[in-house]
């Protein structure tokens, strides 16, 4: 099923199965219903209908967060193991999204499984629910890249 450089896993093997047919099903036939919705939307950063429909069927169909780190969690996937999927994910302008797997959610979810505090929501909310959607972004002027056209973020440990 997929065609990698190194021999997948039967996990593997599955998983792609289930994502090429959910590929197949519902994200490539709902690629238009999303360009009509974003053309249409008031506010082009808010989920659309459609997406928020994928991500409930992905969720449902055991397709969700395939990209958790199995240093956390020993169930998930080894980057070998992911990369065939995110290929067939990325077959589509909508197809990361609709498995919560695109960036730069994915990297955000790490980081709040890797330095989130007990304070915060445990890193199983926020990464299951059908909506993420999160970034942190800031210009400088103090820095030699500091301008709209060069973001960065930065990461700090808060203990209070």
């Amino acid at each position: 099923m997929t065609t990698t450089l190194w021999p997948t896993s039967p996990r593997t093997e599955e998983l792609a199965m289930g994502v090429t047919a959910f590929m197949e099903e519902h994200v490539y036939p709902a690629e238009p219903v999303f360009e009509r919705q974003l053309e249409a939307a008031a506010d082009r950063w808010n989920e659309l209908p459609v997406m928020t429909e994928l991500k409930a069927k992905a969720k449902a169909a055991g397709l969700w967060n395939l990209f958790l780190p199995k240093r956390h969690f020993p169930d998930a996937l080894t980057n070998l193991e992911y990369a065939p999927l995110c290929e067939i994910m990325g077959r589509s302008p909508i197809g990361p999204e609709s498995f919560n797997c695109s960036a730069p959610d994915t990297g955000n979810m790490e980081t709040l499984i890797l330095y989130g505090t007990e304070e915060q929501p445990p890193p199983t909310l926020p990464i299951s629910a059908p909506r993420s959607g999160t970034t942190a972004t800031t210009t400088s002027s103090t820095a030699a890249n500091g301008g709209p056209r060069a973001p960065w973020t930065v990461a700090a440990r808060s203990r209070s």
